[in-house]
């Protein structure tokens, strides 16, 4: 028998060998619980804040240091130690968080090409970032060792050139999707398409989002991949089942429709947080992800804020 060490925690007790292999691989063991952090940003000003939350309890962020430089439109992910951050345009940086203490991030590497509007979704090995901006949609994906700081390596390339896309996934996928073509008038897509992580080459269809849209976010559990927000302060949330293909199914609903916000979680939390609702909202709500349903209140950023990038040290992808 087993005593679960968080005796205030949703699975406190007593529990069999059993019960605990059913828990970790359910991402509910204790280790699965976590903190998550929202950086960056525009406030409107560009700002460099790290701000953290606990999964234990709901609640407002506190400040935990600072990024390299202020920077809005980034992308955040990593494993239970290291956080990355990238997006900072022109200068391609990627930004390194440690994860065991509260600090300011250090220089970590380079994107293999300097772009805004990128996105990140991460095991604990590799981290890969896709897509993204320069002065016109890119559907470059690169990665990293996040164990070890250098700069990024060519992966593959996504379907097509976009920006504003969302990825998300589990240990072994990464799924990215959605997102609007540019410069110009553009196109807002619907696709999502994965790459296996532990590979190097181009995504391979999976489905389709519920709706076009861009500029949204998303979490995931081990096994479920959830996208929400997005487009014209869009409140839709909906998900996929990571290891299968097919279409996006209706999830719930956000507690504010919003566009340009940022999403983590914890295995079994999902959390969304800041945007522009047209206004900049400091809001973060949050979702079961096991279940369907609408989002719930979580508590406040420390200001308003959209662009931001987020991470966790438990999220689905660990």
């Amino acid at each position: 028998m087993a005593q679960f060490p968080n005796s205030t925690g949703p699975n406190s007790g007593v529990w069999t060998l059993e019960d605990v292999y059913n828990a970790r691989i359910g991402g509910n063991w204790p280790d699965a619980i976590g903190f998550g952090i929202f950086a960056g940003g525009g406030t409107p000003s560009t700002v460099n804040v790290i701000q953290q939350f606990s999964f234990e309890s709901t609640g407002n962020t506190v400040d935990y240091g600072d990024l390299t430089a202020a920077s809005t439109s980034i992308t955040g992910s990593g494993n239970s130690t290291r956080g990355l951050f990238a997006g900072f345009y022109p200068s391609g940086d990627i930004d390194l968080v440690s994860l065991s203490s509260t600090g300011n991030a250090t220089s970590f590497g380079d994107l293999s090409v300097a772009r805004s509007n990128c996105q990140t979704h991460s095991n604990s090995t590799r981290c890969l970032f896709s897509t993204g901006y320069t002065n016109t949609s890119q559907n470059v994906i690169d990665f990293v060792t996040v164990a070890s700081a250098g700069n990024a390596t060519d992966f593959g390339d996504y379907v097509q050139a976009v920006t504003n896309a969302a990825s998300t996934g589990s240990s072994t996928r990464c799924l990215i999707a959605g997102g609007i073509r540019a410069p110009g008038p553009g196109a807002v897509l619907n696709d999502i398409g994965f790459v296996e992580i532990a590979t190097t080459g181009n995504t391979t269809d999976f489905g389709d989002l519920t709706v076009t849209k861009t500029s949204f976010a998303a979490n995931s559990s081990s096994t479920r991949s959830v996208f929400g927000g997005g487009s014209s302060t869009s409140n839709i949330i909906e998900y996929v089942t990571t290891a299968s293909t097919g279409n996006a199914v209706d999830f719930g609903d956000l507690t504010v429709g919003r566009r340009d916000l940022a999403a983590t979680g914890n295995k079994t939390t999902g959390v969304f947080g800041g945007g522009a609702s047209p206004s900049l909202s400091n809001v973060i709500d949050y979702i079961t992800i096991a279940s369907t349903g609408n989002a719930q209140d979580w508590g406040d950023l420390l200001a308003a804020n959209r662009g931001l990038g987020a991470t966790s040290n438990s999220h689905g992808g660990i």
